[in-house]
């Protein structure tokens, strides 16, 4: 079946519906008098039909840039990029010549300005569009200076901007002053600028911030309205039977209440019913009936009224008190889960899919079948069958699980009755598909047979083992398989969450920032984990030690200095750390791991476009390079990376990769010591170097053949 809309890449990433409305357009930020165009409802996105339809493509050639063929752009972030013909900041989308350094926003390639002006109502004389950016001193009314593309007069030696002179005309011209049926006390001004500061800057009738280009506001009301709800106001009365039984009319005033679809309170314009009182939020009028969010396994349902059943209830996202008095979603399969009507709707929980009508298929996901007690066949590895081996008091150092590449340790493992191939049992239990709280849609367990090396987009680990994908999103299993509620024994009596939020917060493991964490949500504990804590082995080996180490949750009450084994510099005993038996070491976790610890043994990998070979590291040395990778003159590609001498007769390299992102080489002749700054030089020869210690690997970089002249 053929998905509903239209795709349009070079604009969003989502298909768009077919759409009409008078609002600004984020394709190109015009006011336009055509409401023909498209939206996607899950990012409020709106895209004029005239830019997706007619004007965009990937290349452009403009007759206001002959030289060259211009490439459409997303600008990303807050770069502050200048069109070169108006001046105007773009927001979104770019035609640019990298070559020239030269940009034009959507808004010139839709209405190129004209070459010559003849008819300008403030200057009688013929303007002409002078083709290079230059230095304005503008005439008009502004009479700001600037850059850009300027009209002048040849006549009188005077410049305008393009803005100033040049009005396209399909563009909507704005009045001074409206008269509004939803404000009819006072006509309303147009403004231009910021609100002003006794405003909240928002509308008063659908609570967006307003565009600082233009809005209309009363002083004397202190009643503002966006330029969306001036040209395409909401209905004044609706009957949504969806929604309500009665017909509903809008409240236009900046005013407390309940919203009795979602129980959230809100601050201006809902829509109410004079018959019984209900009153809801505008954008709760359009919430879905049955959808799947990614904090639950099953499908959830609106209901008006959640009912006594879930009077004692949390929010299964924002894990807050609900009203059971109010709307809201429920599982019917699993009583007392229920979610905000608003959290269930955030585009980073629900995929924007209406699942009402649609029928539920039951869905395999089992990852393997089992033959008998002690034997399974997994997905993963058909050909043979796994044995269950118990967790024993051994430490399995020199097998690896396929899906996660950590050593088994201690843990109970399957493992292969006709070659190599081992797994976790938690490894081998990963569901196939799954729901997770990163992203809005199932991820699918993929084998990754390739073993192409991937960043996990939850911890930032490099890994070539099985992924959780969807999309673009990428998590290694140990990251894939974090459910809510998650229990860590770090924190044992309390649960952990992941709570949306816009900000980072700071990991109780290693007290860094994290962008995805883990919450304690019971009173003010405080307690969070990014999944790089969360996810960290609990016991591991190295080669320095005859025992395996154990992980230590820091001691808040320690004092004095500690210092590393590894990398001889002071730890933080507050945070965590791996330690012996007899607790007589604090070891840097990363010191311990290492960056390249999610790589299988004898696998090829390629970085920076480059291809390596994974190789295990028998040895242990001291890390070489380590006071040359601390400067912020270079970096490396361990952050602690240990050198070992491979059997070579070739001399031995080490790459490093300077701040400007070119390459060294640097010859190590074995067994020498080792100086940075006396042997640094570009070489050609083989690298072999390992990185890390007894679990992490070396990285060997192909030798190329020698040219024959």
């Amino acid at each position: 079946m053929e998905p509903e809309g239209v795709s349009l890449p070079w604009i969003h990433s989502h298909r768009l519906m077919p759409w009409n409305d008078l609002r600004r357009g984020d394709c190109c930020r015009l006011f336009e008098s055509q409401s023909d165009g498209y939206y996607c409802k899950l990012c409020d996105f709106f895209v004029h039909k005239k830019c997706g339809d007619e004007e965009l493509s990937e290349f452009m050639d403009h007759p206001y840039h002959p030289n060259h063929t211009l490439h459409l752009r997303h600008i990303q972030g807050i770069n502050s990029i200048l069109c070169d013909l108006c001046d105007r900041r773009i927001l979104f989308l770019s035609y640019r010549c990298d070559m020239c350094n030269f940009d034009m926003d959507l808004r010139c390639i839709k209405y190129t300005p004209p070459e010559v002006i003849d008819n300008f109502e403030k200057h009688h004389h013929k303007l002409t569009l002078v083709k290079e950016r230059t230095e304005i001193n503008c005439c008009a009314k502004c009479g700001k200076a600037g850059h850009g593309y300027p009209y002048k007069c040849e006549e009188c030696e005077v410049a305008f901007h393009v803005d100033c002179v040049w009005h396209p005309t399909a563009e909507v011209k704005q009045q001074l002053e409206i008269d509004h049926s939803y404000h009819s006390l006072h006509p309303l001004n147009l403004f231009k600028g910021p609100p002003p500061d006794y405003s909240d800057g928002n509308c008063c009738l659908c609570g967006r911030k307003v565009d600082e280009e233009f809005f209309y506001h009363c002083s004397s009301c202190n009643f503002t309205l966006d330029m969306r709800c001036v040209l395409n106001p909401p209905q004044q009365s609706i009957l949504d039977l969806n929604s309500h039984d009665h017909p509903l009319t809008l409240l236009p005033r900046l005013d407390s209440f309940t919203c009795n679809a979602c129980g959230l309170k809100g601050d201006r314009s809902p829509y109410a019913c004079f018959h019984c009182g209900f009153m809801i939020h505008q954008d709760c009028l359009g919430l879905p009936r049955v959808i799947n969010i990614n904090r639950h396994d099953h499908r959830v349902s609106r209901t008006s009224v959640l009912g006594e059943g879930a009077m004692n209830s949390v929010c299964g996202v924002c894990r807050k008190k609900v009203d059971w008095t109010r709307g809201g979603f429920s599982c019917k399969r699993c009583p007392g889960y229920v979610v905000h009507s608003k959290c269930a709707a955030r585009k980073d929980v629900w995929n924007g899919k209406e699942l009402e009508g649609v029928p539920e298929e039951e869905e395999d996901i089992e990852p393997y079948v089992v033959i008998d007690d002690n034997t399974i066949r997994h997905f993963s590895h058909e050909e043979h069958n796994l044995k269950l081996h118990r967790a024993g008091i051994q430490y399995e150092e020199n097998k690896r699980c396929n899906a996660c590449t950590h050593t088994i340790g201690l843990q109970s493992f399957y493992g292969c009755m006709n070659c190599n191939f081992s797994l976790h049992q938690n490894c081998a239990e990963c569901p196939k598909r799954k729901w997770h709280v990163l992203h809005n849609d199932r991820l699918t367990l993929v084998i990754n047979e390739e073993l192409h090396v991937f960043k996990c987009d939850a911890c930032r680990r490099d890994s070539n083992g099985f992924m959780y994908k969807h999309g673009d999103t990428k998590l290694d299993v140990l990251c894939g398989s974090v459910s809510e509620p998650f229990v860590h024994p770090s924190h044992p009596h309390h649960p952990l969450y992941y709570i949306p939020t816009e900000t980072y917060g700071i990991c109780s493991g290693c007290n860094s920032w994290e962008r995805h964490i883990l919450t304690c949500v019971e009173g003010d504990c405080g307690f969070v984990l990014g999944f790089g804590c969360a996810t960290l082995p609990q016991v591991v080996k190295h080669i320095a030690y005859d025992h395996p180490l154990s992980l230590c949750y820091g001691d808040k009450e320690a004092s004095g200095k500690h210092w590393c084994d590894i990398c001889e510099k002071e730890t933080n005993p507050k945070s965590w750390f791996y330690t012996c038996k007899d607790h007589l070491a604090s070891l840097h976790t990363i010191c311990v791991l290492g960056d390249f610890t999610g790589l299988m043994p004898r696998s090829t990998a390629i970085v920076w476009d480059k291809l390596y070979t994974v190789v295990l590291n028998n040895s242990v040395t001291r890390p070489f390079c380590s006071n040359f990778c601390s400067t912020e003159s270079a970096r490396i590609r361990s952050r602690h990376p240990e050198v070992k001498w491979a059997e070579t007769t070739d001399k031995i390299c080490l790459t490093v990769v300077l701040a400007d992102s070119k390459e060294t080489k640097v010859n190590l002749d074995p067994p020498s010591v080792f100086d940075f700054s006396a042997k640094a030089g570009p070489e050609n020869h083989e690298s072999k170097i390992n990185i890390g210690v007894r679990s992490i690997f070396c990285i060997i970089e192909k030798e190329e053949p020698e040219r024959v002249e």
